[in-house]
Formats: structure tokens, sequence, C-alpha cells
């Protein structure tokens, strides 16, 4: 892999095994490690699946497509009953180097908790010199959402502090708080927001076509909503 998702990927690992409660997900050994082709090309998917207090799926994949793409994609998924934004963070290095590096503490309610605000506010974000434009279906991101283009290894540096800082914040806020009742107002708001996250998160059709041509329409859609924007389970308006 990239030694820039890889610094990614295990900056995510270290965090995620710090919370408590940290333990794996049960995955079905074939959507753990897939293999295909893709126009001749070998593709290779190797999914991580944990749960923690607080967080009912903490997601970490990493995909390459022969010598011309790999993928970062990682997702921390709360739990409803608890009061904390979604963490994510997608990276995208083709053979030209980083195209695409995107990080966010997403709200699951109209506004991220004050803590949380607060704390994103005291980060000085450094001056990236290309700074990407958001997706049409983006209405999902915090004002705080960093999608650039890094232009070199100073850059992918400080993509990474970024991303360290942003889970730092996630992680610890996760240690302080206590859930809510599972059928109280805020919590079904928080469950509601998370279904409108994943909805639009599945807008996104570049994974939906890979995935596509390299196995089958019906296998895509089926790996995108179980594997990749599950919905939780459990709450429902009536319960309210």
């Amino acid at each position: 892999m990239n030694s820039f998702i890889e610094s990614i990927a295990d900056r995510i690992r270290e965090r995620a095994k710090g919370l408590k409660g940290f333990e794996p997900l049960e995955l079905k050994p074939e959507l753990r490690n897939i293999y295909g082709k893709l126009g001749g090309d070998d593709l290779f998917i190797v999914n991580e699946l944990n749960r923690a207090r607080g967080f009912r799926k903490l997601h970490l994949e990493t995909a390459v497509i022969g010598s011309s793409l790999e993928i970062l994609h990682s997702v921390f998924f709360p739990e409803p009953t608890f009061d904390l934004p979604i963490f994510g963070v997608d990276i995208v290095v083709v053979p030209e180097g980083v195209s695409a590096a995107i990080v966010d503490l997403s709200p699951v309610r109209s506004n991220l908790p004050d803590i949380i605000e607060y704390q994103l506010n005291q980060i000085e974000f450094p001056d990236f010199k290309i700074v990407r434009k958001l997706p049409d279906w983006g209405d999902i991101f915090s004002s705080h959402v960093l999608f650039i283009r890094p232009i070199n290894s100073q850059e992918t540096d400080l993509f990474l502090d970024v991303v360290d800082q942003f889970l730092t914040i996630v992680t610890s806020y996760s240690a302080l708080i206590n859930p809510q009742a599972i059928n109280s107002k805020s919590t079904i708001e928080r469950y509601e927001a998370q279904m409108y996250y994943c909805k639009q998160q599945k807008r996104n059709d570049k994974t939906r076509n890979v995935l596509a041509k390299t196995f089958s329409p019906n296998w895509a859609n089926q790996y995108i909503e179980m594997v990749l924007f599950d919905i939780p389970t459990g709450f429902s308006k009536e319960e309210n």
C-alpha cells in the first residue's frame, strides 16, 4: 500500500483500539478479504470491522486495483443513543499521487456537540494549496470538513496531523458522555440523521460502478448496503 494510506490506517487502528469496549464485529470471510478482476487488473479489498463503547461500527476498508488505484475508506458510526458525530476519512491514490483526501466529523443533528465544535475551532488548519469542491450530496459534512489534493509529502504529513486531531477529539469525547434513552427524541433524531448520512453517501456512484463492473450490480448494491453504509437497527419513530 501507499505509505500515506498506511500511515492513516495505522493511526485509525491505534485510536480505535484505545476505545473502551473495543472488540471485533462479525463479518463473513468472503466480505473481509475480497478479490476480483477489473479490466485485467487484480482488485483486492480488505475490511476491518470493530465496535466500541459509543460506536456501533468502526470500519476501515483498504482497496487496491492493479497499479492504478489505491483507496482508504473509514467511518466511525456512533450508536444513536450517544451524542457523537460521525468520523469519516477517505483517501484516493493514483499513479500521479494522492488525488483526494477528505476528513470530517459530520453532525448527526442540527449542530455538532458544543465541546466538539469548540475544539474543532481551536485547530489551526494548514494552508493547503489545492482545496477540492465537495460533491453535490455533501450537505452531510460539517463546516470543518477538509477536502484537499495534497501536492507533496509535507502536505500529506499535515493532513495526517489533522486526521489525528479529529480522531483525538471524537474518541476523547466518547469517553466522557453517557448514552441517552433509546426512545428519546434526541436518539431518534440522531438515528434519522445517520440514515440520511448513509443515503447521501450512497449517491456516490464511483464505488458502485467499480464494484458492479468487477462483480455484479446486485453484489455491489448488497456490499454497499451491508458493509459500507448499513443503517442502525432497533430504532424507529414509533418508539418515541
